[in-house]
């Protein structure tokens, strides 16, 4: 027994019936009803369920009870002329995602150690595995978050081309959701967000603040979830992080697998470079690049991967244009910009704050004078990075420690050095440390 969109004002007309398929869907004072969605089967239970429940008595059919069953899951015993889902929005054709970059695949994206796990996750949720739900990645700028969403969105569309779904920024979302209140069109917005079969919204962080886009987004999210719907998300920084945000909708978007994508590492800069080389000769054979110039870039562009990305397309169009090798001469020259941003300095203070936060101690603490392990480990670490990375002098390492001699810095500096030999949690604690500070 189809049954039609009920609309949103009061208790309008009811639902025509479709008296074939009524021996089928009714017995045993139970009559089941088919509709396009969950969503849209609650609302006709609230409104027009006592109603429905008299016209069949009325029509020689007594029940007692009504089942709404979504079409996915709408008995089959009898023939049943489904109702269409309603349509996405024009933005989203059915069947498509949009704004997509044919480029942004997985065959394209170059996978190293801080990013590895966000791209065996992804992997899996395109494939179809939906025990992460939501996937939720987040991290820094440019570090490939939504080349992973889209590259999900792609692989998606390709194993399952009818599925529906939809990938838009939080921008978007907001722009359809107070289009909707504006047009009293909330029902077909509604129905709309309901029927995908994966939803991915890019950097969620901006729904922050606002909150009626934040309560319909935990309305859309609790349906889609209850469906058993993918839902794909990306921020610039995990869920408890992002200020602003409802306490109930934070606890969402902690409910399935979230993943940190880390600033990339010499060789993870490296080999994206390499790739993205590999693209430009494929387009111009005659492009010539010295031996060392994309070393030179890994080492010194470390901001993030689309700077450096940028900085060898820069360098490829300037080899291009004037029919000259690319050389380390040329790559100074053109990219003298780019190169002298990414020579920013680091502060001590810059290192104490991330230390501290890395270590879940108190700033006070790591400069302060008590000797406990909890604070004396991370505090040779902070003075090992401050060695490292900064120019300062020992003893003004020192004085930047609650007044510290020298020589307990460099006690601290050399306990630090044997133990990135033999304990693998020191040395991966440095290089996560290291990674975020220069970016």
């Amino acid at each position: 027994m189809p049954l039609g969109a009920a609309g949103p004002g009061g208790r309008g007309q009811l639902p025509e019936l479709d008296r074939a398929a009524e021996p089928g869907l009714a017995g045993g004072g139970v009559a089941t009803l088919v509709v396009p969605t969950a969503f849209l089967g609650s609302y006709v239970a609230r409104n027009f369920e006592d109603d429905i429940l008299a016209a069949l008595a009325q029509a020689g059919a007594p029940v007692s009870r009504l089942i709404f069953a979504p079409q996915a899951r709408a008995v089959a015993a009898a023939p049943v002329t489904a109702a269409p889902a309603p349509a996405l929005p024009p933005e989203a054709p059915e069947g498509e995602s949009t704004r997509l970059d044919p480029r942004l695949t997985f065959d394209r994206f170059v996978v190293g150690k801080s990013n590895e796990l966000a791209h065996a996750a992804a992997r899996r949720v395109a494939e179809g595995h939906t025990g992460f739900n939501p996937l939720f990645l987040h991290g820094g700028v440019g570090l490939g978050k939504t080349h992973l969403m889209q590259a999900i969105a792609q692989e998606m569309r390709a194993r399952q081309p009818q599925a529906r779904v939809l990938y838009l920024s939080a921008e978007q979302f907001m722009i359809r959701f107070v289009s909707a209140l504006r047009d009293r069109r909330m029902m077909d917005f509604k129905q709309a967000f309901r029927a995908v079969d994966v939803l991915m919204v890019d950097d969620i962080q901006f729904i922050a603040g606002k909150d009626s886009t934040q309560e319909e987004f935990f309305h859309t999210f609790n349906a889609l979830v209850d469906q058993g719907k993918q839902i794909v998300l990306t921020a610039d920084r995990s869920p408890v992080e992002i200020t602003s945000l409802e306490e109930r909708v934070t606890s969402r978007l902690q409910s399935g697998l979230v993943v940190q994508v880390n600033p990339a590492d010499y060789e993870l800069r490296l080999g994206v470079l390499q790739s993205k080389l590999a693209s430009a000769r494929a387009a111009d054979p005659s492009l010539k690049i010295a031996d060392g110039v994309l070393e030179f870039l890994a080492a010194r562009i470390t901001s993030n991967l689309r700077v450096l990305e940028g900085a060898l397309t820069r360098l490829c169009a300037q080899g291009n244009l004037v029919g000259r090798e690319i050389t380390l001469d040329l790559a100074r020259d053109c990219l003298g910009d780019v190169l002298r941003h990414s020579d920013r300095k680091v502060s001590i203070e810059e290192i104490q704050r991330k230390v501290a936060e890395h270590y879940h101690i108190r700033l006070a603490d790591l400069v302060g004078p008590k000797r406990l392990r909890s604070f004396a480990r991370p505090r040779q670490v902070a003075m090992y990075l401050a060695k490292t990375m900064t120019s300062r002098s020992l003893p003004d390492i020192g004085r930047r420690f609650g007044g510290r001699d020298h020589t307990t810095v460099i006690h601290g500096v050399r306990k630090i050095e044997e133990l990135k030999v033999s304990d693998a949690q020191i040395a991966d604690d440095l290089d996560l440390l290291r990674r975020a500070l220069e970016a």
